[in-house]
């Protein structure tokens, strides 16, 4: 209980220096934007903003309990007297659905965290895959989502199409170890000016033959026609380029995606991203996120692990 709580403490204070905050009972970790003297703008940290949990009918179960043997007494587990967040809830309801274990001698909700303790250690897990959360998360490059949708089980990706977005809201991400050097700094910035008038140079030449009639680029409706500028053109951007995403998974899933990329060997811009991923999971449940622990680097960044991998 005592490492729990100092966890808590520790994950609590890391995610207030982050500048994390809680609206409505969503956490958010905004990143700001930062701008050349051309006026190219660019991010330097990941956003991490939570959309959707889960929200849990226990009282919906008093019909389907009120059908058993009195004597058993299952009603009663939906007068538990301690309140869960939704999404420990759902996962310790399935979990006693397994079971039948509704009565007297249930895993009361008090005891939540030692249950859900049980389950992680011997690596059941599957309970873990009802309750999802969904985020916008921005401030983060073309290279790091190529990395983040190799992960398909229990997750979904909803990302930025380069082919109808024009470069009115091009922006672009700095690495982390580019900003506290001046000279590799510099180098960024100009390459962000350089990609950003670049693309606009080509997307103006492409739409100056498309007006004139080029086959390569005629289409039948001023959707179309856009894209195909913006697609051609957008072969000249780097992976420095931000692709912001909505991003929903699972809680199995994202405990597996935590383990991967806040790990001290995994990339260090997706390790960023995964440690604020995981500080506003932690936010919203201390519960099936208890298990695991901050540790910090030689450079100053974190690593997030766990005893109980792959649960």
């Amino acid at each position: 209980m005592e490492t729990t709580e100092r966890n808590t403490g520790r994950t609590q204070r890391l995610f207030e220096e982050l500048g994390g905050t809680v609206t409505d009972g969503f956490p958010a970790i905004h990143s700001p934007v930062h701008h050349t003297e051309a006026g190219t703008p660019y991010l330097k940290r990941p956003g991490v903003v939570v959309l959707a949990r889960p929200q849990t009918n226990v009282a919906g179960l008093k019909g389907f309990l009120k059908g058993f043997d009195p004597g058993l007494r299952f009603p009663e587990y939906i007068d538990d007297p301690t309140e869960l967040p939704d999404s420990t809830q759902l996962c310790k309801t399935a979990g006693q659905v397994c079971y039948a274990s509704f009565g007297p001698r249930r895993t009361t909700n008090e005891n939540a965290a030692a249950y859900i303790e049980r389950l992680t250690s011997a690596g059941h897990g599957s309970v873990l895959e009802h309750a999802s959360f969904s985020f916008l998360l921005y401030g983060i490059s073309r290279s790091v989502t190529h990395e983040l949708v190799r992960h398909r089980a229990g997750v979904g990706f909803s990302q930025i199409s380069q082919r109808y977005v024009s470069g009115a809201v091009l922006r672009f991400v700095e690495r982390p170890e580019y900003q506290e050097d001046e000279e590799l700094h510099r180098l960024f910035e100009e390459r962000a000016d350089r990609a950003a008038a670049g693309y606009e140079e080509m997307a103006e030449r492409l739409l100056d033959r498309q007006e004139g009639g080029a086959s390569m680029l005629t289409a039948d409706h001023k959707t179309d026609a856009r894209k195909k500028v913006q697609q051609t053109a957008r072969s000249l951007l780097p992976n420095e380029t931000e692709a912001p995403m909505v991003f929903t998974g699972n809680v199995r899933a994202l405990r597996h995606i935590i383990e991967m990329r806040a790990d001290a060997h995994a990339e260090s811009e997706i390790r960023n991203l995964a440690l604020r991923i995981f500080l506003c999971l932690r936010t919203l449940d201390p519960i099936l996120f208890g298990d695991y622990e901050l540790g910090e680097l030689p450079d100053g960044t974190y690593t997030v692990s766990t005893r109980y991998r792959k649960a």
